[in-house]
């Protein structure tokens, strides 16, 4: 099985930019979006249905804002929109599939960029999450989506300028390395441990073109799926937003 997760910074901006073109060469078996931007009804999703996916959607009441969706080439036998709290489910974070022997999750976490009571929010989200998944630790849970946070030094170009900088502050890397030993893979780190792998970059003094980016977007999966896994990868040749998907492989069926 391959799954997908990429934040499109506005689907119908990237479907404008031949995201339907991609989705078809690549032709993952779910993809995990976040950032959408968008409801629904804003968009023709026959073309899903023609490419063979179950498409889930998850939006913010602010129209044009965050959100969520799952395609799936599997129908899934359950589905759970948000997180059962409004103070985050308003802004469309969190999307469940939940399938005969595994979870699949597509979550955009919050960015702490404009301020002390965003980064606050942030905090609270990731305690949300941290929660959630404690409580459904028995499933085969694949977390995927933008995490909005750089886990180490190897993970972010120039560490030593952003160590206070949203998105890589001690706080949230601690968070992370508490996730992760709370029973989780970060499956593109199992695979890979070579620097200036990245999957954001600003839009701002060419930062793509220089390669100074940050490695947000992750699959993070249940330990007990470890032997499960076959590859992971960054597809940073894919230019349909600000963010480039990420790849995984894992034998699930």
């Amino acid at each position: 099985m391959n799954i997908i997760s990429y934040n499109v910074n506005g689907i119908r901006a990237a479907i404008k930019k031949g995201f339907i073109n991609w989705l078809q060469t690549e032709n993952p078996d779910v993809v995990c979006i976040q950032e959408t931007k968008a409801h629904k009804n804003q968009i023709d999703t026959n073309i899903f249905d023609y490419l063979g996916y179950n498409n889930y959607w998850f939006s913010a009441q602010k129209k044009g804002y965050s959100s969520v969706a799952i395609l799936s080439k599997i129908k899934p036998n359950n589905i759970i929109y948000g997180l059962d709290n409004n103070k985050f489910d308003i802004e469309g974070r969190f999307l469940r599939l939940d399938f005969d022997n595994f979870t699949i999750i597509s979550s955009y976490f919050p960015s702490g960029t404009t301020g002390t009571i965003r980064q606050d929010y942030k905090m609270e989200y990731l305690y949300e999450i941290q929660n959630y998944v404690n409580k459904i630790k028995h499933k085969n849970i694949i977390l995927s989506g933008d995490y909005n946070i750089c886990h180490k030094p190897i993970d972010i170009n120039h560490p030593e300028r952003h160590k206070n900088t949203s998105g890589f502050l001690p706080e949230e890397r601690e968070w992370m390395t508490n996730f992760l030993k709370s029973g989780f893979i970060d499956t593109f780190r199992y695979f890979n441990n070579q620097p200036e792998k990245y999957s954001w970059w600003s839009y701002r003094q060419n930062a793509r073109e220089k390669n100074l980016g940050w490695r947000i977007d992750y699959h993070m999966v249940s330990k007990n799926l470890e032997n499960k896994l076959i590859s992971a990868d960054i597809l940073n040749n894919v230019y349909h937003s600000d963010h480039c998907p990420v790849k995984l492989e894992i034998n699930i069926n």
